[in-house]
């Protein structure tokens, strides 16, 4: 596989996202914005009638309907943006839908308001007619919103100011993914390797330490270059989410973010508790990645780079997709099937292009199947990549299929279980088939680094958002400096006396994307830690367990993610789902002591 980055014309169209499930063609997509500001000027009939349970029902079917249009249009334009963020035709695609978008934030700003406004005792007759049966769950989770919901006039307000308040993020992302270049990076025999937003941890994980160390300051140098831009951006973020639980009437930004899930705050505690707990585990593999690299000082470019030298196996693109379905050959001929049609109806963008957004994802709509972005590289991280975002398009696509479209949507809390189950299942079947201890240690490396990329660094970035909120609600200036101290001080509490700390590790959070989401990163810790019972249950029970998780992830969001998850057996209200996915990080440097000794 060549290591020259392609333009995206000259790619090959297999290996390119087909989208002709969302639209034909960019024309197609243009057109559909006529019916779509149609849609959006005739449901403003019925502001000032939302007083009796038809009239809501109404309502409610038009604007489901038109939400579905909306959300095709969207989709379609962020993802012909995302495959090249340099080409002013997708950028402008995306403004466009981000200012229907807001129209229709506008447009439909009196509903709940005008709904909530009701007495008690007619609304709560309304939310029990039989006609309203279908949006049942929504209706509850208004009544729950009551408290918090404006008046009409206050929401259409806030509603025109949609795309101005999701500004910083959208600044940050074109900064990180459009504008910012990097100095090339050498390696140990003076060869010059080039160092962008796709490639970075791959250089990471590069076994050439004088290439990762050289990669690292250069990466980081380019963000120390905007590390004023990125505080302001990521301060004006902060400030919009206080602003907002104040008028909200929340008790905080984090309340705010954690009340539309209902999942209480004691969740999000008691995840930085508990993890806190299982510092030790961390600290002790820190010091066994020390022990196994041979290295006087462990640093940050350090903790990417596999533990055994020559196990960086590559793969190529038939062989990772063949690992997939032998992965989750135990959830099913269906499931498996639906894989297959993945890779057959082009649903996955698969190598990196100059210009595509970094990172990957999943996305789609209730009207097209799912898409996945990712840059395949040919590593085991890549392989596991597709695994991953191939449980959000299944989760996605059983939602779908077993929802009708007012509940498809899952909720964050529950988004990355069925994903992270998919790479448990990826690791465990590649385990069960080696005996070579060094292959066996790259997939333990590779196991080690779900957990301490997941549930320890998501929480320390939790912890991050949770003190970088507080602070602004404190009144406290949200400079560079102070944002740089206090990341720097939780990777040092995170990674301990055996990391050193190198100036760039202080920079790393302006590169977090998740953070312009606020409060979304702990779930990818509690997410993990519920995939790690439910993969296990998988493997062990068998057929009762793979039932139980199916029926959860086609659940949809038809119920509170609590709920949905003590379905598939997990109850998050105690600590026990953390503390046994750290009970089993510790399990797993067990295995790696004992593979050594095999060396």
């Amino acid at each position: 596989m060549s290591n020259t980055i392609k333009e995206r014309k000259d790619m090959d169209p297999q290996y390119m996202w087909d989208l002709s499930t969302l639209y034909k063609n960019d024309e197609e997509w243009s057109q559909a914005v006529t019916e779509i500001e149609e849609c959006i000027t005739k449901i403003s009939k019925y502001q000032g009638k939302l007083n009796n349970a038809k009239t809501i029902r109404a309502f409610l079917d038009e604007d489901t309907q038109l939400g579905r249009l909306l959300s095709n249009y969207f989709c379609y334009a962020s993802l012909r943006n995302c495959e090249d963020t340099r080409q002013s035709a997708g950028q402008a695609m995306e403004a466009k839908a981000y200012a229907v978008y807001t129209k229709y934030a506008q447009a439909t700003s009196f509903a709940q308001p005008e709904i909530l406004s009701l007495d008690e005792e007619t609304l709560k007759a309304i939310v029990k007619d039989e006609q309203l049966a279908p949006y049942a769950f929504y209706m509850q989770k208004l009544l729950d919103e009551k408290p918090h919901v404006l008046s009409a006039k206050e929401e259409a307000l806030l509603a025109s100011f949609t795309e101005v308040l999701g500004a910083p993020g959208k600044i940050s992302e074109s900064l990180q993914d459009a504008d910012m270049v990097f100095d090339d990076a050498l390696d140990a025999n003076g060869e010059a390797h080039e160092v962008t937003q796709s490639n970075y941890i791959l250089l990471q994980m590069n076994e050439d330490r004088v290439l990762r160390k050289n990669a690292f300051e250069s990466f980081y140098k380019g963000f120390r270059q905007h590390i004023n831009t990125f505080a302001q951006t990521y301060n004006a973020c902060v400030k919009e989410a206080a602003a907002s639980a104040q008028v909200r009437h929340f008790d905080s930004s984090r309340a705010m973010s954690m009340a539309e899930e209902h999942v209480p705050v004691s969740v999000y505690d008691g995840l930085v508790d508990t993890v806190r707990k299982f510092m030790p585990a961390m600290y002790r593999y820190v010091r066994l990645r020390k022990q196994i690299l041979g290295l006087e000082e462990l640093h940050y470019y350090d903790v990417y780079t596999p533990l055994v030298a020559g196990s960086s196996k590559k793969y190529t693109y038939e062989e990772a997709k063949q690992m997939v379905l032998d992965a989750v050959a135990p959830l099913g001929e269906d499931y498996v099937n639906r894989v297959k049609q993945a890779y057959q109806d082009r649903w996955i963008d698969v190598y990196p292009n100059a210009g595509k957004r970094g990172g990957a994802f999943s996305s789609g709509t209730y009207d097209s199947n799912p898409y996945i972005l990712t840059s395949f590289t040919g590593t085991l991280d890549s392989v596991s990549t597709i695994a991953h975002e191939m449980g959000h398009s299944q989760h996605t696509w059983l939602s779908n299929h077993h929802q009708q479209p007012q509940n498809a949507d899952y909720t964050l809390f529950v988004a990355e279980v069925a994903s992270t189950v998919n790479e448990n299942l990826l690791i465990e079947q590649l385990l069960a088939k080696t005996t070579e201890p060094k292959e066996r240690l790259a997939l333990l490396n590779h196991y080690l680094e779900g957990f301490k990329g997941t549930v320890y660094r998501q929480t320390m970035f939790a912890e991050f958002e949770r003190e970088a909120h507080s602070m602004a609600e404190r009144g406290e200036a949200l400079t560079a400096e102070a944002l740089n101290h206090l990341y720097k001080g939780l990777i040092h509490d995170y990674f301990g006396d055996d990391l050193v700390i190198d100036d760039e590790v202080a920079y790393e959070w302006a590169r977090i994307p998740h953070f312009y989401r606020p409060f979304y990163v702990y779930k990818y810790a509690t997410s993990y830690s519920a995939a790690v019972a439910l993969s296990e249950a998988i493997l062990k029970d068998g057929d009762t367990a793979v039932k139980k998780y199916l029926e959860f992830l086609s659940m949809g969001g038809s119920a509170y993610p609590l709920d949905e998850l003590k379905h598939a057996g997990v109850d998050f209200t105690t600590s026990a789902p953390v503390e046994r996915a750290l009970t089993k990080f510790n399990d797993i440097l067990d295995d790696v002591e004992e593979t050594l000794k095999q060396l």
